[in-house]
């Protein structure tokens, strides 16, 4: 019984980045139907920036760490309004190899500003607890607490203030929404830095778990979207429990299953629910009469 509650500990932990980062595809996906295959990079530069305000220039870890949320924020905002809004309808396979190159640009950048070494974040999060047998490290609880923290903040957002049922509406009908007054065109660079930025918050909690490096971002943002897929592309709740469903069964796999299952039994389930499920676990199916 420890051994699982250890095993889902840190698989909710693991889920919860995984969730942080499908929930930035979905909220782009939602509002421009465009898919960020560079979703995964965006935390790795938010992870490398944060390493930078901390290390080296000895800020405060909270200093740091929102200004790595601004700077990326700002640069998701950026990258939207002056690439990727140009390709907003054009063909879907256009704007995946345009993003997938935008991936590989950053970490381009990321290898010749920082090098391919891998770095350590310092972070106030170092301590375990121990409870019936079960290690509860200060890492795995921030994450989970940053991911609840956060996602109550994203919903009072989008709930409660204007900006946030203005993008609510840009979602549903991005015509209607132009007609009533709305800046559409804003709205997208606002989603993007948002985007962005909780990418950045989930590298900078995934940082002192996994380290920092240029590839930091890859595997995570497989899982990611697969999460996203799990969960039902283009609904937010079901991206932060499709991202925990994919945490669980990766630390489940690694522990009771032969070597090798543990990268593989997520895309397994995935598959799996796209037999039975295509539209994902709380997506709509939409259907077109031809």
């Amino acid at each position: 019984m420890a051994t699982f509650l250890q095993l889902t500990l840190n698989g909710l932990a693991v889920g919860c980045i995984y969730g942080l980062v499908a929930l930035g595809f979905v909220l782009i996906y939602k509002a421009t139907e465009l898919v960020n295959f560079a979703q995964g990079d965006l935390l790795m530069l938010g992870a490398f920036v944060a390493y930078m305000a901390v290390v080296w220039w000895g800020l405060d870890y909270w200093v740091g760490f929102a200004i790595a949320v601004v700077v990326i924020a700002v640069f998701g905002a950026l990258l939207d309004a002056t690439v990727l809004r140009r390709v907003i309808g054009q063909p879907q396979f256009a704007v995946v190899m345009l993003t997938i190159g935008l991936g590989a640009m950053f970490r381009t950048f990321a290898s010749v500003t920082w090098g391919s070494e891998i770095y350590t974040l310092p972070t106030p999060f170092s301590g375990v607890w121990t409870v019936g047998g079960v290690t509860l490290s200060h890492q795995y609880l921030s994450i989970v607490a940053g991911t609840l923290v956060l996602c109550g903040a994203l919903y009072g957002f989008f709930t409660h203030t204007r900006i946030g049922v203005a993008m609510q509406a840009t979602s549903q009908n991005q015509l209607a929404a132009y007609y009533m007054g709305i800046p559409v065109k804003l709205i997208f660079s606002l989603i993007w830095a948002i985007s962005a930025g909780v990418a950045t918050v989930a590298g900078i909690l995934l940082a002192p778990v996994t380290l920092i490096d240029i590839n930091m971002g890859l595997a995570v943002a497989l899982k990611a979207f697969a999460a996203a897929v799990l969960g039902g592309f283009g609904s937010i709740p079901g991206a932060l429990v499709g991202g925990i469903i994919i945490g669980l069964i990766e630390l489940y796999a690694g522990a009771t299953l032969p070597e090798g299952f543990k990268d593989t039994a997520p895309y397994i389930v995935l598959l799996l629910m796209l037999a039975v499920r295509p539209q994902g676990l709380f997506g709509t199916l939409g259907r077109k009469k031809v």
